[in-house]
């Protein structure tokens, strides 16, 4: 599998894991967090928004950052999907990667799936878990990256 490929699997995941996550969250999640100082769920989600667009400046070899002020968590949920089709568009194109897939995985890529585990950790503590899932079993397809995922194959509590 070439580089460009992995990181496309590596999105595949990112959104099949986080739309789990995402799915279903109760009305007022996006304000839940876990103490005075801690970022909300839908501050964490916007940053996971920004996460993917440093990832699209990495691939074409610019370093842009932003910080997303959230708005609403339903506009961050969609704001997820799109900017991994985006991200997913770029990979799939013929245009080299103008950096190294390995330092795109260590920093955007991990750090992504580090923040969707950290919103499944706030579901559970908010009183609305996601059930667990054997992920190796998965149904994760390249180029899948919007909110309609295949269904789990192997979930326990």
């Amino acid at each position: 599998m070439d580089d460009k490929t992995f990181l496309r699997h590596a999105l595949a995941t990112i959104a099949y894991r986080g739309g789990k996550t995402l799915r279903g969250a109760p009305e007022g999640f996006g304000a839940f967090s876990l103490g005075e100082g801690s970022r909300t769920a839908a501050e964490i989600l916007a940053h996971i928004g920004d996460l993917l667009q440093w990832l699209l400046g990495l691939a074409d070899g610019e370093h842009r950052w932003s910080d997303t002020s959230p708005d609403d968590w339903e506009t961050q949920v969609e704001r997820f999907h799109a900017e991994l089709a985006i991200l997913d568009e770029r990979l799939a194109s013929d245009e080299p990667l103008q950096r190294s897939a390995t330092r795109l995985f260590q920093g955007p890529v991990a750090d992504a799936l580090q923040h969707v585990g950290q919103l499944a950790m706030m579901r559970r503590l908010a009183g609305s878990p996601v059930g667990g899932e054997n992920f190796y079993k998965a149904e994760i397809e390249i180029g899948r990256v919007g909110a309609e995922q295949a269904p789990p194959v192997y979930e326990f509590d």
